[in-house]
């Protein structure tokens, strides 16, 4: 009982504050209001669920293991294509985002055209890029890895510059004190503190550049993305699980290596 009366809200009359309650009740008012216009209704969700059990009964199936050394090939191509296009972005988000960022900006005029550039970076999702690269370059990974590398640094040098504006500004101050120009007091002052969300940023982004890579082949940019397309089309589920799996111990590898890294550098 005494453990149930801690969990009071921390106000006077152990109750929600006004303001929550006002804030949910917009959100819940606001879900039953456009609910309709995105053709949501319970009857229709409840009435998806026999469905969706037996479609992922129909995917649980033996793999064709004889896939296996085609599998590896294609999955190499797209963590390739992943790996190449995420190190472009670095590269150049680096500089973007020390020109993007309040903090470290040289001017406001900079700041706000680096910006501006940034949003029209990540405005169009990769596959529309894609569709304009393979019409300059023709079909492969190479109209791949260009889409992913420019919506990926909209994003990263959008983060970076997000992670440099939140910085200690006592070190900043002590490194100025001693007599550091504008670069130094960039490279020594604000980057060091900002290099743990640097690398949860990279390993996000190769995370979801992964996924977003085996979209891609579904306008021939290359990697896993058009087998398991094809698969799903032909409802090959025999292959299709075992790309499923593949993107899931890739994924799951570079969660793990995310943590070593951000452990290490903090």
């Amino acid at each position: 009982m005494k453990n149930i009366l801690k969990l009071r809200w921390p106000t006077r009359n152990g109750f929600p504050p006004l303001w929550c309650l006002i804030a949910l009740g917009l959100t819940i008012g606001m879900s039953f209001f456009f609910a309709p216009a995105a053709e949501i209704s319970a009857v229709r969700l409840l009435s998806s669920f026999p469905r969706m059990i037996e479609f992922c009964g129909k995917i649980i199936v033996v793999p064709d293991w004889s896939y296996l050394p085609d599998l590896g090939g294609k999955m190499l191509e797209t963590m390739e294509m992943t790996f190449l296009a995420t190190s472009i972005a670095v590269g150049i988000s680096l500089p973007l985002s020390i020109l993007a960022a309040k903090n470290t900006s040289p001017h406001p005029c900079v700041f706000h055209a680096t910006r501006s550039l940034l949003s029209f970076m990540r405005a169009l999702p990769e596959l529309v890029w894609a569709l304009v690269f393979v019409s300059a370059v023709g079909l492969g990974p190479l109209p791949g890895v260009m889409a992913l590398a420019f919506v990926t640094v909209g994003f990263m040098a959008k983060f970076f510059a997000e992670a440099i504006e939140v910085v200690d500004p006592k070190p900043v101050e002590g490194v100025a004190a001693h007599g550091a120009g504008w670069l130094h007091i960039r490279t020594f002052a604000h980057l060091p503190q900002a290099w743990p969300d640097f690398i949860s940023t990279v390993m996000y982004i190769l995370d979801h550049n992964l996924r977003a890579a085996t979209v891609l082949g579904l306008v021939g940019a290359g990697g896993i993305g058009y087998d398991m397309i094809m698969s799903m089309r032909l409802f090959d589920y025999n292959r299709l699980i075992l790309i499923a799996l593949s993107i899931y111990v890739v994924v799951t590898l570079l969660d793990r290596a995310s943590d070593v890294f951000r452990k290490r550098v903090t």
